[in-house]
């Protein structure tokens, strides 16, 4: 073969990403990211010692797993005074001033009746980022699932008492049912199958959307905030969730079928106002699972946003595979991963609570 033959070959191979500079990229399920930016073009006659020479380290997260401090997709240019993922400058959350004393308690119901948007997540790492900060907190577990108490390592199914026994049987304190988690100042109320029952069991309740309002009232005054992780549904559970609260929290997935529902919701919020509960207001809406890669994510909350203005929390949380992996240690990603963005996206959702009145 000649040197002319010899050279062609390298002037004719493909490009090795497989796609033109500028054209869009598409997800696995099929949406429309960013344009891929081109690649600088490097000659292919290059000396063995340049050959050989290893590829500059890469900061960004690998396919397989992330790297701890990594920012995650879409929230890399956001920070105080610029434009955040919702499209609003982003303000300065200040450190909050340690709490002299505690209590009373703000009571915060973490609601949605679309399964699988975040709520549980929400209410483990929320209640553990603002443990962080010296507030006395109580999760209560207010799902048949059972997720949250299996999320903070609490085995409810091998407990005789739970939140079910305190809203149906007489004779319980709600000091009994309490469990010391392995955070600092995170306290739990757990729960299991059996609280699938009390919705029929209360029907025919005296006061029945007050029964929870009744249980927490012992302890109202020993914790700063109580989080309530509600079941998905508008049902009699959620309707004691939202009559006990001053306020509500809604996690919103960054997909179009979660954002059908929020003003069902808004509506379900708006007659418990009215008609039971007049101190209850919406602290706010949480855009969660949120990938600024995907033109479906940006677009949602930029609806979100149009539509609810300052309702909307600025801090955005990010879809990450250690929110799941934190899940299995039964621990929150804020001890589970301290360094991640994952965590350090909730410290800023507490202090942002924090500033907007929503907490101590």
């Amino acid at each position: 073969m000649n040197e002319e033959s010899h050279d062609n070959m390298h002037d004719h191979r493909p490009d090795p990403q497989g796609v033109p500079a500028g054209s869009p990229v598409t997800d696995a399920d099929g949406r429309d990211s960013v344009p891929a930016e081109a690649e600088p073009t490097t000659s292919t006659r290059s000396t063995p010692m340049a050959a050989s020479t290893p590829a500059p380290a890469s900061n960004q997260p690998t396919l397989t797993g992330e790297s701890p401090s990594a920012h995650l997709p879409g929230t890399e240019r956001a920070g105080v005074g610029a434009n955040g993922p919702t499209g609003r400058p982003l303000p300065d959350f200040p450190q909050p001033a340690p709490l002299s004393s505690h209590g009373p308690a703000r009571i915060i119901a973490m609601c949605n009746q679309k399964g699988g948007v975040g709520k549980t997540t929400t209410t483990i790492n929320l209640g553990a980022a603002l443990a962080e900060l010296g507030r006395r907190v109580l999760v209560i577990d207010f799902d048949p699932q059972g997720a949250l108490s299996v999320g903070l390592g609490v085995n409810a199914q091998e407990l005789d008492l739970t939140i079910y026994n305190l809203l149906v049987e007489r004779g319980h304190s709600i000091t009994d049912v309490i469990q010391h988690t392995r955070t600092p100042n995170l306290d739990l109320v757990p729960a299991n199958i059996d609280l699938s029952a009390a919705e029929v069991q209360l029907v025919g309740e005296v006061a029945r959307e007050q029964i929870l309002a009744r249980v927490l009232r012992p302890v109202v005054d020993d914790y700063d905030v109580i989080l309530i992780d509600c079941q998905p549904s508008l049902g009699l559970l959620t309707v004691n969730a939202l009559t006990a609260s001053h306020g509500v929290i809604i996690p919103l997935e960054c997909e179009f079928f979660a954002m059908r529902g929020v003003a069902l919701l808004v509506d379900t919020i708006e007659k418990i106002t009215d008609r039971l509960n007049p101190r209850l207001q919406v602290d706010g809406i949480l855009a969660t699972m949120y990938d600024g890669r995907t033109l479906h994510s940006r677009e949602v909350v930029r609806s979100v946003v149009d539509h609810f203005s300052d309702q909307v929390f600025h801090t955005v949380i990010s879809r990450t595979v250690k929110f799941p992996d934190a899940t299995l240690a039964a621990e929150p990603i804020t001890t589970y991963s301290s360094e991640h963005s994952g965590a350090a996206a909730y410290r800023q959702l507490a202090r942002e609570l924090i500033a907007r009145g929503g907490a101590a």
